[in-house]
């Protein structure tokens, strides 16, 4: 038993969390991790993971069983995702973007538009994520360019977006646009859009990373792209941003799980070498200046996953959960970069070189620390609401 699911043991978990979580732990060994050096080096889309994904109804985790989802909890979601980025960090993000479309649309979506994408989300029929950022507006998304001017019964989109998650092998976008130029504050000129592919809709280019391997990201093209006016989501103009930002609170709270996920998977990494690397005539694990290592380790991961599993509940309990979710992705996205570094060089030499998994954690770690937020960002989040709830 790993020390992740020590502490998932030890907490109150339904039948249901348990048969999920158990199906996600064979899935995982049997279909994830045999693959995953290869794919992972050869920058390979994972179809037949995804394809698998499908089959078990993964993409519709969090989508209410009224439209064909499991309807789990926000705390066993970031469970699960703790559980996939152990082994492989991309499929999680695969699962992530897709989630946070298609809980707006479940969110703040009319009714029709829940009764026609939610089913087709659950399956993996439609399949997708966000698209916010943009080469000029990342942290501040009211900085956005792409516009959509309204004409006739539909909206006609033109812009660019930037590092748009699933946009190569998916087929629809949660677009954030401009629908009024003018409008003051900026907010209120933001719009939502459910953009599936079509004419002028163009991924313009694959972009290479340092890791996150495997998942694609993409810049896309809009060029007179057609929306039709009943994919607004709620149909209502100028509250686009408001929208989005529920979402981007679930998205930190996944990005805190990877985190846990990441430090965990260093830590395991890291006991079972220490214990079998030898030094000085004795095994690494015995030598003081490692101890010290692995007990930060130890401490950063446990800590990590408490804030992001209290995140999680306050987000179940519907409650402003801004601070929680920005405390959860701040500290343990830092906990899996700093184990890491560590586990590499409590690898030496070895760590350094392809063939063991903790290189590919180094080059993973550093992207949670920026995407979803950065975690700059969070901490004036946090300092800003602690301030707001403890007013002098």
């Amino acid at each position: 038993m790993t020390l992740a699911n020590a502490i998932a043991a030890d907490g109150a978990m339904t039948d249901e969390e348990i048969m999920i979580l158990d199906s996600i732990d064979k899935f995982l060994e049997t279909d994830v991790k045999p693959f995953v050096h290869q794919l992972e080096h050869d920058d390979e889309y994972p179809q037949k993971i995804v394809d698998t994904m499908k089959e078990m109804g993964l993409f519709g985790l969090m989508i209410a069983p009224e439209f064909g989802g499991f309807g789990v909890s926000t705390l066993t979601y970031a469970r699960i995702i703790e559980k996939i980025s152990t082994v492989w960090m991309s499929v999680a993000g695969i699962i992530n973007s897709h989630m946070i479309m298609a809980m707006t649309v479940q969110r703040c979506g009319t009714e029709a538009q829940k009764d026609h994408y939610l089913p087709k989300f659950a399956t993996g029929e439609l399949r997708g994520g966000i698209g916010l950022t943009e080469p000029d507006a990342g942290t501040d998304l009211q900085a956005i360019r792409t516009t959509a001017v309204r004409d006739g019964d539909d909206y006609v989109v033109n812009g660019s977006k930037m590092w748009i998650t699933n946009s190569g092998s998916g087929n629809t976008i949660l677009l954030l646009v401009k629908t009024d130029t003018a409008a003051e504050p900026r907010h209120k000129g933001m719009s939502l859009l459910i953009a599936e592919k079509g004419d002028g809709f163009i991924v313009s280019k694959k972009l290479e990373k340092l890791g996150y391997k495997g998942i694609d990201s993409n810049a896309l093209t809009f060029d007179g792209y057609r929306v039709p006016v009943d994919r607004l989501i709620g149909g209502i103009e100028g509250v686009g941003l408001k929208q989005v930002l529920g979402g981007l609170e679930l998205g930190r709270i996944n990005v805190a799980a990877r985190g846990v996920g990441i430090a965990q998977a260093a830590l395991d990494e890291a006991v079972a070498y220490a214990q079998t690397r030898k030094t000085f005539g004795k095994p690494i694990c015995e030598h003081q200046a490692i101890q010290l290592k692995l007990g930060e380790m130890t401490t950063r991961t446990y800590a990590a996953r408490l804030l992001t599993e209290a995140a999680a509940k306050a987000y179940d309990r519907g409650e402003r959960c801004d601070m929680e979710a920005g405390m959860a992705k701040y500290f343990a996205t830092e906990a899996g970069l700093e184990n890491a570094i560590e586990a590499m060089r409590i690898f030496g030499g070895y760590g350094y070189s392809k063939e063991y998994n903790v290189e590919r954690l180094y080059r993973d770690a550093p992207l949670l620390t920026i995407g979803e937020g950065t975690n700059e960002l969070q901490r004036i989040i946090i300092a800003k609401q602690i301030i707001a709830r403890n007013p002098a």
